[in-house]
């Protein structure tokens, strides 16, 4: 699984980071979504999944490999 996000988008729910907190964080300045791990491994995937679901603006992109 790879994993992006369209930054310019966020709206700094923070969403991402409850489900996923190993591939996700927020800028500390205005809260937008940092991706940490771009390719997480198996074991993340259910979290990082249920994060993109749970993103209020869709930035979450995923492809499956």
């Amino acid at each position: 699984m790879k994993v992006s996000v369209e930054s310019d988008k966020c709206v700094a729910a923070g969403h991402c980071v409850l489900a996923a907190a190993e591939v996700f964080d927020q800028n500390e300045d205005d809260g937008v979504v940092i991706v940490l791990n771009d390719d997480p491994d198996p074991e993340q995937y259910d979290a990082v999944r249920q994060a993109a679901q749970l993103c209020p603006a869709a930035v979450i992109r995923l492809t499956e490999r």
